[in-house]
């Protein structure tokens, strides 16, 4: 146990954190939720019934999706666009050891890589069709969500509901969508230009300490 807790201790650690920050949001989005329904006269709910509120489905996935946009993209682009210096880039000289073609007669190779074929050819692309998948999907739930929340504060008002094709044309759906786009990619342009000038010692985010700021990657 302890063996694999010290092999898988980065997951696990970010796993945990993911729960507790799961928990709070939960805690204190039911809290606020409340708080709207009462103010606009309608009746608190409890937890369960809480999970399955347009509010809580579109926090949750608003999120999720930029999330995995982000990291999509970021994987999907590193193939073709480099940045001199960075540690989050290619390097520019010689053949990368991520671009060598895979082969089945090297030791301990997956077993799509054994297999060959289609199956090799969706493992070669699984992490990015993973997380587009994974963005799609968050995507379509956080405009579930935030077509149903609306929906429900239009019944609180007294107004009529919405249809999702026209609600796909409101402007609240896109910018809860592009408030958080703007800031993954923010975020990843940070880590991109700021790994080029600043240092992590021991961390596989960063180049060496020593290293010049024109190194590019590892």
């Amino acid at each position: 146990m302890k063996k694999f807790f010290y092999h898988n201790s980065l997951s696990i650690v970010f796993l945990l954190l993911f729960i507790a920050a799961f928990f709070g949001q939960i805690i204190f989005g039911i809290e606020e939720y409340n708080k709207e329904l009462i103010e606009n006269g309608g009746h608190a709910v409890t937890m369960s019934n809480y999970l399955t509120t347009g509010h809580f489905i579109e926090a949750t996935f608003e999120n999720w999706e930029s999330e995995f946009l982000q990291m999509g993209l970021l994987v999907w682009l590193t193939i073709f666009l480099k940045q001199k210096g960075s540690s989050e880039s290619k390097g520019f000289d010689g053949e990368q050891e991520v671009d060598r073609e895979p082969s089945a007669q090297r030791k301990d190779a997956p077993w799509p890589v054994r297999k060959g074929g289609t199956w090799l050819w969706l493992y070669k692309n699984s992490l990015t069709v993973s997380l587009f998948l994974l963005f799609f999907v968050s995507f379509f739930l956080h405009f579930y969500g935030s077509f149903k929340d609306e929906n429900t504060a239009n019944v609180l008002k007294g107004n009529p509901p919405l249809s999702l094709m026209h609600y796909l044309g409101e402007s609240r759906f896109w910018f809860e969508s592009f408030q958080n786009w703007q800031s993954e990619f923010l975020s990843v342009f940070a880590i991109i230009v700021l790994s080029v000038f600043l240092r992590q010692k021991g961390s596989s985010q960063s180049k060496p300490v020593d290293a010049p700021h024109y190194q590019t990657g590892e």
